[in-house]
């Protein structure tokens, strides 16, 4: 059995006209679940939040497009179930952010009360909002939510839970996946040219039975009337 990791398309669907967190991708992701419930399965990301949501346009499209905010609340209602983190046959663990310094093992994880709206500091937000350093141990991070965390960081948490790999999304990367942290941490970005001006790759990761990963990456499709766009790094990423 092959496994594809899928990381951060951000409400990217094609022909979409804006960047925005938009319901028809979560609607057809569901509807994947739905069709495959044994095949597919969906991590929360930092934007599957009330807050975030009224920020980042999803709510104000549930409203412009059904004219109230029931639609709006039974997804926000749904994103309270997602799971917050996967686990690959033991090995590779899945999920949206990084680590965070409250969870030293998996059992913990395992413990926290999910079903509630994502909290503004704690383990859970850790787990949504923490990203990967150049530096060691923890520190501050510049998005005002989780952590950063080091190579030893992840080191220790891979060792301590018998992981050969942590996978996670959350930062745009220009060739669609960027190793790190000496190869304990993969980053993957399924969203190309995102917002339509960031000129990235994208990638997904497949694993097969053997747990062997390869990375495909792809380009977004043409669209007319399209400005060039250059390959850069954006200043800022959220």
């Amino acid at each position: 059995m092959s496994l594809t990791d899928v990381s951060d398309v951000d409400g990217w669907i094609q022909h979409l006209m804006q960047c925005k967190q938009l319901p028809e991708a979560d609607i057809k992701r569901l509807c994947e679940k739905l069709r495959y419930k044994d095949r597919v399965t969906i991590l929360r990301g930092n934007h599957e939040s009330r807050q975030i949501t009224q920020v980042y346009g999803f709510y104000d499209e549930c409203l412009r497009k059904y004219g109230n905010a029931n639609v709006w609340k039974a997804f926000t209602d749904l994103f309270d179930y997602l799971p917050l983190t996967a686990l690959i046959e033991d090995q590779i663990f899945c999920l949206h952010g990084g680590l965070s310094p409250s969870i030293d093992s998996l059992d913990h994880i395992r413990s926290l009360d999910r079903v509630q709206e994502v909290p503004h500091e704690g383990p859970m937000c850790d787990l949504l909002w923490s990203d990967p350093d150049d530096r060691c141990g923890w520190g501050i991070s510049p998005r005002g939510a989780g952590y950063t965390f080091g190579q030893d960081v992840s080191e220790t948490f891979n060792h301590n839970n018998g992981l050969t790999l942590i996978a996670r999304a959350h930062q745009l990367v220009m060739e669609g996946y960027n190793w790190c942290q000496d190869r304990n941490v993969v980053t993957i970005f399924s969203a190309p040219n995102y917002c339509y001006r960031c000129g990235n790759q994208a990638a997904i990761m497949e694993i097969d039975e053997h747990l062997k990963y390869t990375f495909l990456q792809f380009d977004p499709a043409p669209r007319r009337g399209e400005p060039h766009v250059s390959r850069h790094v954006p200043d800022y990423f959220l």
